[in-house]
């Protein structure tokens, strides 16, 4: 295959699973819900906080990032971190395993009220799970993004935004940048009505 059929065949199949998710009113109405329970818990005065392995770590820094410091404009900073400390991580999963790193994390420092987002492209990392499972036990409220056919992470929180399934998780993560963006938007718009922006 040539180098610009490559290019137009990636294009393509882009541009056709984000037409796949957008025309489903589930995914509508899960990303309001999403950005509800946030902004929720940032008016209260809690956080939110994102992990996730790999690529979707990189997608909970960045969400975190856009929270704390800006996306399209400037506002107060918004209480948002993601779990990507390299000593604690690698302290954690040398002391307990890596399947506790986000766990640990999450008794350390979430608290009810709090909300925290789990970005699974398969939705069956055994740390998102237990960051998940320690979450609910906080009373903290999970939004999870997830892929494929959503694994156990999708029983397991308050509101799963699926990516339509696809063979390769890049595509996954193609559509979660976009909620990511989303739900930042939503967020700021909800607490400017509130002033508290």
């Amino acid at each position: 295959m040539m180098m610009k059929e490559i290019i137009r065949k990636n294009l393509a199949d882009a541009q056709q699973i984000l037409q796949q998710f957008a025309s489903q009113e589930q995914n509508i109405d899960a990303i309001a819900r999403a950005a509800q329970l946030m902004a929720g818990a940032l008016r209260a005065g809690g956080q939110v906080i994102a992990c996730g392995n790999g690529g979707s770590l990189c997608d909970a820094t960045h969400f975190a990032e856009e929270l704390t410091a800006r996306f399209r404009g400037n506002r107060r900073a918004l209480r948002a971190v993601a779990i990507n400390d390299a000593a604690f991580l690698t302290c954690v999963g040398n002391d307990f395993g890596y399947e506790h790193v986000f766990s640990r994390y999450v008794e350390a420092y979430g608290s009810e009220g709090d909300v925290l987002l789990a970005i699974s492209t398969g939705g069956s990392s055994p740390n998102v799970l237990n960051g998940a499972k320690m979450a609910s036990s906080l009373g903290m409220k999970v939004v999870a993004l997830t892929g494929k056919g959503g694994g156990e992470l999708a029983g397991m929180c308050d509101v799963e935004i699926r990516a339509p399934h696809s063979d390769y998780s890049d595509r996954a993560q193609e559509i979660h940048i976009k909620v990511i963006h989303t739900l930042v938007q939503l967020i700021e718009a909800e607490l400017e009505v509130y002033h508290l922006i």
